[in-house]
């Protein structure tokens, strides 16, 4: 039905030479040699690492062949030998221009600001700063590597493959000679994590090895790969959907649209066999091929979170109290609250991961000016003035929505007077001195109104209350120690509030707009309390309120902001759990940004959607100040749609070995389903382990869950390395708002512990959501169904 030698089935050739143009090395594909930039970078520069005045070492950087893997050289001294050290492009979260961290700061005037750069890396690795020999080099290496980040960032999964495989490859060519025996083949098996039987990996060598020399050239090297990365899961779908079990017509992958709950016109799907099919003769005539179908289910269009949750999508025109607010605690600290380094650095990776509140615990530093760090602790001190330049470069790099400062004030009134000046001074118009109407406000303005403005959260002064002192030492008056004083049910004496507002400062004072901090006096006359009051509960406080009067604390939460924060015996940072708190319709859940871990999965996972701006709509049962809903009683009313959610987790590909230091290790994967929303529906279940095998494991397990409040739920997806003896180790995870996943066949992209990308990795699976025993093709389908017949 092809035509003679022109049939992607029988042209095996013809398609091999188009998936190689398809998947040519990736310093190929950026045509490298064209490119200034990056052709210097693979010539290689000396430039000189510097991390204080006293501390500045030599070092050559190059660019690797793979184009993206950079090499930085030292040598320690004339005895020990040369030292090497890699990094990979993916492994870079920015690159900054000039003396922009803070060991470069420090030196600014004594080193030349425009030969410096700084590497700025995910996780917890230390950055690079760098000083070139000449302006020029310095800016060739900026712009070069933010063009390799940009094409990395655009990779499609099948490039992210290749690259994966070709970097173990090239370690697992022992003698260099671009060959492969069969030795290094089952180095190469055990470094991709891979435990074939000795009989399957030598018949597929044997295979391979056309030439018969007992070596694999480079093209028999990509065939043994191309073998190992099939996915016979994938080609099973494919035959499902396919008449002939080789290609897909326009009508059938329409189908398979349909079924997936997508958009099933046969101008979508002409418009995928143009994006993703590999042949041209199968494209010409409308069609999909096995490779092609590959290429789409492993693209981000397949992903399982919804496409359009990736811009802001949601009603940004609701007062500040119906958005879950994405808040951070304690955000100068690098690591625990008792001796960890206090630094911008924190700052900057919570506002680029989408942070929309952070915290400054402010005191009385030498020379008059305030410092940012734990109080009476060993943590180190960091200039408010420097914070506060940070906090103006990087507000609104990553949402354009209201950033909240929470003060932790403990300065002297002649302190805090500098703080307000740095303030206006250095945030100028972005900071809010004033509400934005001058009538009564029922609410709260909304986030679209206050886009681009700057709110400080902390203490007003009361005029009634008494003059303002102008000396002295305030002991505490702030956003969190002082409210839980007032809001303890334990017996401590009570500060005079008159004596709290005397050591007030009027310029700090005056700056606080609709953000004013009070000691919560409990849930009665909620409608005729202001707007622009809220209080701050500790974890356990909360969680008491919404144990005890969980409704009426929901009401409050309509109308009024709440922040939580940490108990304060957690002294290496640890986080509570976010949800319980999002349950009452608490706003400002405020954790340790610096401590991953599965609550901090969670609070990514539930500001993933809504273009990560930080702000996410609380259902509606959160924001009405009549409100029913109780998060400990589920069993009907507000929220209550019963709903079946069915996993089948399939397969995964490409996981990481966690034993690195021993080559035979191999992971023998498990995955974790879990499900985080109110009380009734928190559920975890789990697939069986499959031994010695991190590279394509194959479970086919199906997990069910019923849910009574899907609109709060989140979805977790861990995977674990199983371990008879001990603790199983933590491989990779993905959390995501049930009401942003999506049904069908759909690819996982795992992440790390500190919420980086675990790429290649993933998972693939099927998701089918129903309500009521009736399949509903997507679960927003389902919420605008439900909202019709409320």
């Amino acid at each position: 039905m092809f035509g003679s030698g022109k049939s992607p089935a029988t042209n095996p050739k013809e398609q091999r030479r188009k998936v190689a143009e398809k998947t040519v090395d990736p310093s190929r594909r950026l045509e490298m040699q064209d490119n200034e930039d990056i052709r210097l970078m693979m010539q290689g520069s000396n430039m000189v690492k510097v991390r204080s005045s006293r501390w500045q070492k030599s070092r050559n950087l190059r660019l690797l062949e793979d184009g993206l893997t950079v090499w930085c050289e030292s040598t320690k001294s004339s005895r020990k030998a040369k030292a090497q050290q890699t990094f990979a492009v993916t492994e870079v979260e920015c690159v900054r221009e000039g003396c922009q961290s803070e060991a470069l700061r420090r030196l600014s005037g004594s080193v030349p600001e425009n030969q410096c750069f700084t590497v700025i890396f995910r996780g917890a690795r230390k950055s690079l700063d760098l000083l070139c020999p000449c302006e020029e080099e310095a800016q060739r290496w900026v712009r070069g590597l933010r063009t390799l980040k940009e094409h990395v960032a655009n990779m499609s999964q099948n490039e992210k493959l290749d690259h994966w495989i070709r970097g173990y490859l090239k370690r697992a060519d022992q003698n260099q000679d671009g060959k492969m025996s069969y030795d290094e083949v089952k180095r190469l098996l055990q470094m991709i994590n891979i435990d074939l039987s000795e009989q399957y990996a030598y018949c597929l060598f044997k295979r391979c090895d056309r030439s018969g020399d007992g070596r694999l050239d480079h093209i028999e090297i990509e065939e043994f790969c191309r073998e190992l990365l099939r996915r016979p899961e994938l080609d099973s779908v494919f035959r499902h959907y396919s008449s002939n079990g080789c290609v897909l017509a326009t009508a059938e992958l329409r189908d398979f649209l349909g079924d997936q709950g997508e958009d099933a016109s046969l101008n979508h799907a002409q418009s995928l066999i143009l994006t993703y099919e590999l042949n041209d003769w199968a494209q010409k005539h409308q069609l999909m091929t096995q490779n092609g179908f590959t290429m789409y289910m492993l693209s981000r269009e397949n992903d399982v979170v919804n496409p359009d949750h990736a811009r802001v999508y949601q009603d940004m025109s609701r007062p500040l109290a119906h958005y879950f607010i994405s808040s951070s605690h304690n955000t100068y600290l690098t690591k625990d609250q008792v001796t960890s380094a206090s630094s911008t650095e924190p700052y900057i990776r919570a506002l680029n991961q989408g942070c929309r509140c952070v915290e400054l615990d402010c005191w009385d530093g030498d020379k008059g000016e305030p410092v940012i760090y734990h109080g009476h602790t060993l943590t180190s001190k960091v200039p408010f003035k420097e914070v506060i330049e940070t906090i103006n470069q990087y507000a609104f790099k990553a949402s354009p929505y209201p950033l909240i400062l929470s003060l932790e004030n403990h300065c002297s009134v002649e302190q805090q007077a500098v703080m307000a000046k740095h303030l206006r001074t250095i945030l100028g118009r972005k900071l809010l001195t004033k509400p934005l109407s001058d009538q009564p406000q029922k609410d709260l303005p909304s986030p679209e109104e206050l886009k681009g403005r700057i709110l400080v959260k902390g203490k007003k002064h009361t005029p009634h209350l008494g003059q303002l002192g102008k000396n002295g030492s305030c002991a505490s008056f702030s956003s969190s120690s002082e409210d839980e004083l007032a809001g303890s049910s334990k017996s401590t004496p009570k500060k005079d509030p008159a004596k709290v507002c005397a050591k007030l400062s009027p310029e700090l004072s005056d700056l606080v707009v609709y953000c004013r901090s009070v000691p919560f006096c409990g849930l009665e006359n909620i409608t005729e309390k202001p707007p622009n009051e809220m209080s701050s509960f500790s974890e356990n406080d909360a969680l008491k309120l919404i144990k005890d009067s969980g409704k009426l604390f929901v009401r409050h939460n309509s109308r009024q902001l709440s922040r939580i924060y940490p108990s304060g015996q957690r002294l290496q940072s640890s986080n509570y759990d976010p949800q319980e708190m999002w349950n009452g319709g608490c706003q400002m859940v405020a954790l340790n940004f610096q401590t991953p871990g599965e609550q901090m999965d969670l609070n990514q996972g539930r500001f993933l959607p809504n273009g990560r701006c930080g702000y996410i709509l609380k259902p509606g049962f959160l924001c009405s100040p009549t409100s029913n809903f109780n998060p400990e009683i589920t069993g009907g009313g507000p929220g209550h749609i019963p709903t079946q959610l069915t996993i089948r987790i399939i397969s995964a590909q490409q996981l990481p070995k966690i034993n690195t230091e021993k080559a035979s290790s191999i992971v023998d994967p498990q995955v974790w389903v879990e499900i985080h929303g109110v009380d009734i529906d928190n559920a975890r279940n789990k697939t069986q382990r499959i031994d010695n095998n991190g590279f394509n494991p194959r479970w086919d397990c199906t997990l069910s869950f019923q849910l009574q409040v899907p609109e709060l739920a989140l979805v977790r997806f861990v995977v674990e390395d199983h371990d008879h003896t001990a603790k199983n180790d933590f491989v990779g995870q993905f959390t995501v708002p049930l009401t942003s996943l999506r049904t069908g066949y759909r690819h996982v992209h795992l992440l790390k512990a500190d919420g980086s990308s675990l790429s290649p990795a993933t998972l693939f699976i099927h998701v089918k959501v129903s309500r009521k025993g009736a399949p509903i093709k997507s679960v927003s389908e389902r919420m605008a169904m439900a909202k019709g017949k409320a």
